[in-house]
């Protein structure tokens, strides 16, 4: 009888081509499931919340595992951590409710894009922010005032990449918000789910409006164009992370979602 287990893993996506077990190349799905079964062989491939593009970073990608024998959580955390890399990591294990699968009972995520405005590209933050090269500061004011129409419930087909496969473009974003560091910009989008490219297509097109080709009060019409050549460019993927996951507050797993549950 298998013995399940939730995982909460962090890895530096610069090395791997997305979450998702790949053939070939390397995932993070990929390496936590061989490190498992270095010493579980029989177990089956652990599955996560969801997907990160090539090059994305996670902090918090929620994991179910499955293992053939139970085990003290601390130390089915340091036997997976003892066959990973450096860049990926199991920062939390505990056991898994039955019925639980992180993907299906998710009901809110968080993602920050990270940007780097200094004069020169920080060379300690490099492989987690996008520099944005410019002449003059990024108008945050009118970033901000871009951003309101993009909160609530819409059809964001102008923020989806063409690949995306996703069944409906409708979309939930509660929030929406700007973070200050010296030298450097967070964008933080908290929503029930999302497209694929989804934050970056509106990371890059919030970026056009702080360099001032982008009209602040434009993303509304954007939004319902339903098209994706009216949003701007599509952010590079270092500079997004997966932050957090907010589960049903019945698993008992994590905090409750500050924005109550879907139906």
């Amino acid at each position: 009888m298998p013995h399940s287990f939730f995982l909460s893993v962090a890895y530096d996506g610069t090395a791997f081509y997305g979450w998702q077990v790949q053939s070939t190349l390397r995932s993070g799905q990929g390496d936590l499931w061989k490190a498992l079964r270095a010493f579980d062989p029989e177990a089956p491939m652990p599955q996560g919340t969801g997907r990160t593009d090539a090059g994305v970073h996670a902090r918090g990608q929620g994991v179910l595992l499955q293992a053939s024998r139970e085990w003290e959580p601390y130390r089915l955390l340091m036997a997976l951590n003892a066959h990973l890399a450096p860049d990926i990591r199991v920062m939390g294990v505990q056991p898994a409710p039955e019925g639980f699968f992180p993907r299906q009972h998710a009901v809110a995520k968080r993602y920050v894009y990270r940007l780097d405005l200094g004069s020169a590209a920080d060379p300690l933050q490099a492989a987690f922010r996008w520099h944005v090269h410019q002449s003059a500061p990024l108008a945050l004011d009118a970033m901000a005032e871009a951003m309101r129409p993009l909160i609530g419930t819409h059809d964001f087909t102008s923020f989806r990449c063409v690949d995306c496969v996703a069944k409906t473009p409708i979309r939930t974003i509660h929030d929406i918000r700007i973070e200050l560091a010296e030298g450097r910009v967070d964008l933080v989008f908290e929503g029930t789910s999302f497209l694929m490219h989804q934050v970056r297509i509106m990371a890059g097109t919030l970026v056009e409006v702080g360099r001032g080709r982008r009209a602040a009060n434009s993303l509304a019409s954007v939004l319902a164009a339903r098209n994706r050549t009216c949003a701007g460019l599509t952010a590079p993927p270092k500079g997004l992370c997966l932050e957090k996951v907010w589960y049903g507050a019945q698993w008992g797993i994590g905090d409750p979602c500050p924005w109550g549950e879907r139906a």
